[in-house]
């Protein structure tokens, strides 16, 4: 496999604490785990995007609300995505 760039973010406004994942130098998502939040869905949309295309994920999760807050698990994910991919880019 080719490298792999390893991610921790700090996410806001949501009960997940970290999470991490692998991007790969072709914008893919590998080994995401989340710390803290809801296990079953925040597990299942790991194993989902497991080998996904990256702008293509962040672009699905960007503005996914929990209840009553302004963002979930899911969009912090995506800013995490989306600001790594400018780094890439840069």
């Amino acid at each position: 496999m080719e490298n792999l760039k390893h991610i921790q973010y700090t996410p806001t406004g949501v009960c997940s604490k970290v999470i991490n994942f692998d991007l790969s130098e072709d914008g893919k998502i590998y080994n995401l785990k989340f710390t803290g939040g809801c296990p079953g869905n925040l597990s299942a949309i790991s194993k989902l995007l497991e080998g996904a295309d990256a702008k293509h994920a962040a672009a699905i999760l960007t503005n996914n609300t929990c209840g009553p807050r302004q963002t979930s698990c899911a969009d912090q994910l995506a800013k995490a995505i989306l600001e790594n991919l400018k780094d890439q880019n840069a």
